[in-house]
């Protein structure tokens, strides 16, 4: 009898333990939820800033959260340093939570998110991330072939208590294996490609695109701040690209961002088109969906509560620029095709 009670209380835990862990994050509906995730993240800041120029390193903490109103995150995760500009520039730099080493984490399923946050602890700092925020958003509009984003409202905990605690809005990217599994496609990063060598049509909007927020940060060739994904369905189709990373567009407008010089553009509230030229047929159809969304798009501003007023107006004005642009058959034929890059 003893032995028979000791196994089912043994068959009870386990059970418990398997429903337990079956509580994983659900990665679609992760990202397709609006609402704003209270998370903290703990680790030892000392020696991340410490480490910060390394990129690829990693080091332990924990990322705490609380998802619906069940299920209470308390994960184990590593955490890897990241980026280029923001690492050597920014206070704390660009982070990866990695999820996938643990099996027992509730992301686990996500396995390793980008980790995007303000670059220094001042207020315009943290308008700049929720407009860089917004911006994937906004393109979450025009097309499906884009990066989902969740904000947080993070709190960076130091684990040797020897910094205070910072409290933040940040926001997690969407990996883009997800983007493509979710558009019937494969990754296809790693491999290089000319800008012309990639899909026609989703090239033209994604630099009308680029155009509208005033962003010249980007590059197919070198796949810089662009993820290449290509269909399944269709071996002998072209690749499509996917833009990320706007903290130096115009629409944004951090303190630090500075276009190329060899652009000739004095700042990068200055738009300046680094598409190849297309027929009028061909933009007509792009800007035709840019008009057809901006309503939606003006919307996604307003109704965000976390901008100030001078920032939804900032934003506004200088989309207004962008509709009156393609508005006009004239400045549409000297924007996207007379000035057009060549090469």
């Amino acid at each position: 009898m003893k032995s028979f009670f000791a196994a089912l209380s043994l068959l009870i835990i386990s059970t418990i333990n398997v429903t337990y862990a079956q509580q994983f994050i659900d990665k679609v509906k992760f990202f397709n939820d609006t609402s704003v995730v209270n998370a903290a993240l703990t680790l030892n800041i000392k020696k991340v800033l410490a480490n910060k120029s390394k990129e690829g390193y990693i080091f332990p903490a924990t990322f705490t959260c609380k998802i619906g109103d069940s299920l209470n995150v308390n994960d184990k995760i590593s955490v890897e340093v990241r980026g280029h500009f923001r690492r050597e520039y920014c206070y704390l730099p660009p982070l990866k939570l990695i999820y996938k080493n643990n099996p027992s984490t509730a992301f686990y399923h996500l396995k390793s998110l980008k980790l995007v946050s303000p670059c220094r602890v001042l207020w315009t700092d943290e308008q700049n991330l929720l407009k860089e925020f917004i911006v994937y958003k906004i393109y979450n509009l025009i097309t499906d072939k884009s990066f989902r984003v969740r904000l947080l409202n993070l709190s960076y905990q130091d684990s040797s208590g020897q910094k205070k605690t910072i409290i933040e809005h940040a926001f997690l990217l969407e990996d883009i294996k997800e983007v493509a599994k979710r558009n019937d496609c494969a990754d296809w990063s790693e491999r290089k490609f000319g800008t012309e060598a990639t899909d026609r049509h989703q090239m033209t909007i994604v630099a009308i695109f680029e155009y509208m927020i005033g962003n010249t940060d980007w590059s197919v060739p070198v796949n810089h701040n662009i993820k290449l994904i290509h269909s399944k369905r269709d071996s002998l189709s072209r690749p499509y690209a996917v833009p990320y990373d706007f903290d130096f567009s115009g629409f944004v407008n951090t303190n630090y961002a500075t276009p190329d010089e060899r652009l000739g553009i004095e700042n990068v509230k200055q738009r300046l088109y680094r598409g190849f030229p297309r027929a009028m047929e061909e933009l007509n159809d792009v800007l035709d969906v840019f008009n057809k969304q901006k309503t939606n798009i003006y919307a996604t501003i307003n109704n965000f509560s976390l901008f100030t007023k001078a920032s939804k107006k900032e934003m506004i004005s200088y989309l207004d620029e962008f509709f009156k642009t393609i508005n006009n058959p004239s400045t549409i034929k000297s924007t996207f095709i007379t000035n057009a890059r060549t090469q």
